[in-house]
């Protein structure tokens, strides 16, 4: 069922509910007020057989003849009230009870008329008249108690109704709304750990059956939208792929073709003027060979490291204690070009998990590109800290070298480029891209020309890992 079908349905129940206890206090009012204008006309049906008694002792005791003759214009008075009155008493009352007063009214007019014709008192007649006098009396000021009695009981069982009603809408629309907010807060909280993976260029779905609701609809749209950049993704990766094998082909075919010209172009100066050459001027051409040869080697040596990583030794390690061993390696380096090391490492810093023999090379070749781009000497600053938010540790390598221009700096990690141009291959931030990459870490660089460059890696700690 959608969310707005059980959003309408949930307010059709409130409103059937609050339309139920509407009717029922409706039904429960006209009740009280029926009893209440029973109670009212009681009340003077009371107060007139209240009147007959006294009009009647009046009679026996005192001869009072007038005070006969009142009885019966009450009696009458009273008859026609009752009749008027009829359908009102008897929805109070019930037929029964009516009945019955009729009776005990009925009974008291034939003994007033009796006595009324009689030619001398009878005392038998008299008491008579008494008894069915206090029955009516009594009868009525009964069923008026009894009325009102019924009204107050009728109040409470309302009152009690109507609380227990409130209460059971009141929980009703609280459990229906929470089910609702929760059944959405599920899906979105879903949809956001979705969004949040695709942001970071992972593609999850949402595995079980979504629900036959909007969210549901959602969370399909969501999954369709994943899979088809996932698609779309892979689509990129292999066109990139295949720039890059364009590129790294043309690269290799340039970076090659420099030194083997360099050796044809020897060898064939070598075999013209052998004959003219002393031992050493020989050497000096082999040397040269050599060194050609050498940068060759090189060259197919980093290619085969990306190309083919070496396989990882992951192990947990300390962060500084892998840059204070690094350092170690690049000291004489640091020491000969007149650098001086500025260290500003994080205490208790999480463990990573890395192959230290490769996040070392990664560090070395940074530690020599800012060597080389300080000829006169300068400062090279290394920071080491915990982001705690990502669970990362952060190493960051700075110099206050020549720095990169800023067209050169979106192709620093392509392969074969390079701002030294005889002196370097342009593989070898390629090659530590590649190797932090696998690491699941990042690396990214900052840099003003005339001010310095640095580079900022990022490695997910142990615990980010689930390394124990």
């Amino acid at each position: 069922m959608k969310i707005e079908h059980k959003i309408y349905l949930s307010n059709a129940v409130n409103i059937l509910l609050i339309v139920l206890i509407g009717m029922f206090a409706l039904q429960n009012l006209s009740e009280i007020l029926t009893k209440f204008r029973f109670t009212v006309i009681a009340e003077g049906l009371n107060a007139n057989f209240l009147e007959m008694r006294l009009a009647e002792k009046n009679y026996f005791f005192y001869g009072d003849v007038e005070a006969f003759n009142n009885i019966q214009s009450r009696i009458d008075q009273t008859n026609a009230t009752l009749l008027q009155i009829q359908p009102d008493i008897i929805r109070a009352v019930g037929s029964a009870k009516y009945t019955k007063l009729q009776e005990y009214l009925h009974i008291y007019a034939l003994l007033v008329d009796s006595i009324s014709k009689a030619a001398h008192h009878d005392v038998a007649a008299q008491k008579k008249l008494r008894e069915a006098g206090q029955n009516l009396k009594t009868f009525s000021e009964d069923i008026t108690a009894l009325e009102v009695e019924s009204i107050g009981a009728i109040i409470v069982r309302s009152k009690n109704i109507l609380r227990f009603s409130f209460v059971a809408v009141a929980l009703f629309t609280f459990l229906f709304s929470n089910l609702i907010v929760r059944n959405i807060g599920q899906s979105l909280r879903k949809v956001v750990d979705l969004t949040r993976a695709i942001s970071k260029g992972n593609y999850p779905k949402i595995a079980e059956k979504p629900s036959n609701d909007e969210m549901g609809a959602v969370i399909s749209a969501i999954n369709a939208m994943a899979e088809e950049l996932q698609k779309r993704e892979e689509e990129i990766v292999q066109s990139k792929r295949l720039a890059s094998i364009g590129v790294l082909v043309a690269g290799v075919a340039h970076e090659l073709n420099n030194p083997l010209n360099n050796i044809s172009m020897i060898a064939q100066t070598y075999t013209e003027v052998y004959d003219g050459l002393g031992k050493a001027e020989r050497i000096g051409f082999m040397e040269q060979i050599d060194e050609q040869t050498e940068r060759l080697r090189l060259i197919i040596h980093n290619l085969l490291d990306y190309a083919k990583p070496k396989e990882q030794h992951l192990a947990k390690a300390a962060t500084n204690q892998v840059i204070k061993k690094t350092l170690s390696l690049v000291q004489n380096m640091l020491d000969v070009s007149n650098i001086k090391i500025t260290l500003a490492l994080a205490e208790d810093l999480p463990d990573i998990y890395i192959d230290e023999h490769q996040i070392q090379q990664v560090l070395v070749n940074m530690a020599t590109n800012a060597i080389q781009a300080m000829d006169k000497g300068g400062e090279l600053r290394i920071t080491s800290r915990y982001l705690p938010d990502d669970d990362k540790i952060e190493i960051e390598i700075g110099d206050n070298g020549k720095g990169i221009a800023p067209e050169f700096l979106d192709h620093i990690f392509d392969p074969f480029f390079t701002t030294k141009e005889e002196k370097g291959t342009g593989l070898g931030l390629w090659v530590s891209f590649g190797i932090i990459k696998n690491h699941q870490g990042n690396i990214r660089v900052t840099s003003q020309a005339g001010v310095g460059t640095t580079f900022i890696i990022s490695l997910p700690s142990s615990h980010k890992l689930g390394v124990a």
